[in-house]
């Protein structure tokens, strides 16, 4: 296994990016995904060596994510893989197509679903996933999940002037979503990015801190927002391996003086919640709603 972890090298939550496609192309893409992405050099084998490591590591639950996870083919299996090994799972995913298969994976115990929403409006919803008919199958997935009692928790991003967040929050409500509705921001990562490269500015402080992002190629990041910033390959090595290697080390250190030189957060005392999804949406528990810079924002809970 290599060099023995210690607690401060424990993984209890990690990202599991297991494709890069999906069938929206919203312009704040955290990883800049959508229908010409792929799935990368990992396999549904190299997949399931990884959850295989991670108990060992200390790791109690594991996101599926991307792109959107439902499009790959091998995520029931990966899904029942990671339950046998006693990890609890969420799915990340934009409910734009949940076949028949995938309901009954979703059913069971230890798993719940997290999702992004936009709008209570179809045209204002669509016009930021750009993709046709996403607004109505993405809340008839919703409601479809709630009386399946799946839990299930709600981000709206709030991307856009005169975007209907409020209004948004309170359907969800009406739709009998009774898991976490939160409120997020725009981050600048990824497609995200409007006015300037990578920057720490926009980590929440958290990252490498207790979890782990492994990408479809098989990189390893300190979470999924810090894409810049690969620490290894699990195609080349073990997660062991990778968390007390030099790189992890590096990173680790550079990324704990730059945390070091920001104000407490005064609403948020730990951040981020290890099941932050991507752009921390949907966004992050206790307190929600935290920024990089530790403000608050508006809570429409």
């Amino acid at each position: 296994m290599g060099a023995r972890l210690d607690l401060r090298t424990r993984v209890t939550f990690a990202w599991l990016e297991v494709t890069g496609k999906c069938q929206l192309q919203c312009d704040h893409c955290y990883a800049d995904s959508g229908p010409a992405g792929s799935h990368g050099a990992m396999t549904t084998d190299d997949w399931r060596d990884s959850i295989d490591q991670l108990p060992a590591l200390g790791t109690k639950m594991v996101q599926f994510i991307g792109g959107e996870p439902t499009l790959h083919r091998g995520l029931p299996e990966l899904v029942h893989h990671a339950l046998d090994r006693g990890l609890a799972v969420e799915v990340f995913t934009n409910l734009v197509h949940v076949g028949s298969e995938l309901w009954e994976v979703f059913s069971r115990p230890g798993v719940q679903l997290a999702t992004s929403y936009y709008s209570d409006g179809k045209e204002q919803h669509e016009r930021i996933t750009r993709r046709r008919h996403s607004y109505e199958r993405t809340r008839s997935n919703l409601v479809e999940a709630v009386r399946r009692s799946i839990p299930v928790r709600v981000g709206v991003i709030d991307v856009a002037d005169g975007q209907r967040v409020r209004e948004a929050v309170d359907q969800l409500r009406g739709l009998g979503v009774e898991g976490e509705v939160r409120v997020d921001r725009l981050r600048q990562v990824g497609r995200g990015v409007w006015d300037r490269g990578p920057d720490l500015g926009e980590l929440c402080g958290q990252c490498g801190d207790g979890r782990v992002a492994i990408a479809p190629d098989g990189s390893v990041w300190p979470c999924v927002f810090s894409r810049w910033l690969p620490v290894g390959n699990v195609r080349e090595e073990s997660l062991a391996d990778i968390l007390t290697g030099s790189r992890m080390t590096q990173t680790a250190a550079a990324l704990a003086t730059e945390f070091a030189s920001r104000p407490l957060n005064p609403c948020v005392p730990n951040m981020c919640d290890p099941q932050c999804g991507p752009s921390c949406s949907p966004a992050c528990r206790p307190a929600g709603n935290c920024t990089p810079t530790g403000a608050c924002a508006p809570d429409y809970s």
